[in-house]
């Protein structure tokens, strides 16, 4: 609803964005399975039945993010349409469903962080804890943490559309790496208290490599944008 709304003022087609939005939800879902496979293909190698079972957990949003790249890739080639302009439509609503969808994490009792003290730790039933921590009854509710941040991420990303005048290119990938950085910022610094398995890599968990490579990507191809644009000036 938001990228359709989005699409009007931009004059893009709503019905275009709706087919789009198809094969969006069927590859992201794809995307995200197949990416937690990887990290956990140890136990799939020898349970590969449960790679089909979804409905018992296993989504990584970095894989549905990876997919969701392509697809847009291949619709804006297919159509001839500017691919920034299509990401910056979508990527608000994304930001907004990460708000929403984190707090399945609650109901589920799953991905929370280290125990605390603090007033709005949240109990986690003794089955659902790790064995360190069954001792504890308080917990970090990250999943509130991440979606109090995706929600004001989204509120930026929309900011930039209606008060950001132009309608230019520049814009349209501004508002694509500020979500692509702005979420990647928020999940590597929670991952320093989350307490689900991942791997680790000097260090540092897996999220947290996705999350600074998608960053320091992010910014790289900003000064290089940049840089292509102020020849293009000059050269006029």
């Amino acid at each position: 609803m938001i990228a359709q709304t989005l699409a009007k003022k931009y004059d893009f087609s709503k019905a275009k964005l709706f087919d789009l939005a198809f094969w969006l939800i069927i590859f992201g879902i794809i995307g995200a399975r197949l990416y937690h496979i990887g990290l956990e293909y140890h136990y799939y190698l020898t349970n590969p039945i449960a790679m089909f079972k979804i409905w018992q957990g296993g989504l990584a949003i970095h894989g549905g993010v990876l997919a969701g790249i392509i697809v847009v890739w291949y619709f804006t080639r297919q159509y001839k349409y500017n691919f920034w302009l299509v990401t910056s439509l979508i990527v608000p609503g994304l930001a907004l469903a990460q708000a929403i969808g984190r707090w399945g994490n609650y109901f589920n009792q799953e991905l929370f962080g280290l125990p605390t003290a603090l007033p709005w730790g949240i109990p986690i039933a003794t089955f659902n804890r790790l064995i360190p921590y069954l001792s504890e009854n308080y917990f970090h509710p990250t999943f509130l943490y991440e979606s109090l941040g995706s929600l004001c991420l989204a509120v930026i990303l929309l900011v930039l559309h209606y008060f950001y005048k132009t309608k230019d290119e520049f814009k349209y990938f501004l508002i694509t790496l500020s979500y692509l950085i702005g979420y990647s910022i928020l999940r590597f610094s929670l991952e320093f208290i989350r307490l689900d398995p991942t791997p680790l890599v000097a260090g540092l968990r897996w999220p947290q490599w996705m999350s600074l490579l998608i960053t320091v990507a992010s910014f790289v191809y900003l000064v290089y944008y940049k840089l292509i644009q102020n020849k293009k000036i000059k050269s006029i």
